[in-house]
């Protein structure tokens, strides 16, 4: 069992011990993605979920020193796509792993228009087109809550994670045998 470590500048954890130990939950990867055909960008995220179904709105949060940070907030608009098991690439890319930067991560991958103007990722598990309700700032990064305009889903993909620094699949166990039931017979 390791120790917590703190820090006498915050008086709390230590910033690298906190991501130290955050490497150890897994996380689905999304790619966040805002702007205008000819002036898009994004980046690739872990900090996202569904916050309320009615209405539909979910969270992402993003660093303030990313690219998409100012065009979001510009904008008023982001789409989260999700990515599928298939997207190395992709997440590297948006990641800054490739020394890519605004339309040229967008090279390589199958990108459309949804209706409302969002950059979707056609063979993602799931993309939403998002308005910006509100932005809430916390250290390093913003909370940007989206009410969701649009959605779509492509039942079966296998999602990637994240973890310990590396991006992975999930492997599923087979579906249990079905078990007896005390009492059944």
């Amino acid at each position: 069992m390791s120790e917590a470590v703190s820090s006498p500048l915050n008086g709390g954890l230590d910033p690298a011990e906190f991501r130290r130990c955050l490497r150890e939950v897994p996380g689905a990867v999304a790619v966040i993605t805002s702007g205008a055909a000819g002036a898009r960008t994004g980046l690739t995220a872990t900090a996202v979920c569904s916050l309320s179904d009615s209405p539909p709105m979910l969270l992402a949060c993003v660093n303030g020193s990313a690219s998409a940070h100012p065009v979001i907030r510009e904008t008023g608009r982001f789409t989260v796509n999700i990515l599928a098991d298939r997207h190395l690439d992709v997440a590297g890319h948006f990641a800054g792993r490739h020394g890519t930067e605004g339309e040229a991560r967008f090279v390589d991958a199958d990108w459309t228009v949804s209706a409302e103007g969002g950059s979707v990722l056609a063979s993602a598990v799931a993309s939403f087109d998002c308005v910006l309700e509100a932005e809430h700032h916390y250290g390093s990064h913003s909370i940007f809550i989206g009410r969701v305009q649009a959605a779509q889903a492509r039942p079966g993909l296998s999602p990637m994670i994240y973890l310990n620094g590396r991006f992975g699949t999930f492997a599923a166990p087979p579906p249990a045998a079905p078990t007896e039931l005390p009492g059944e017979a």
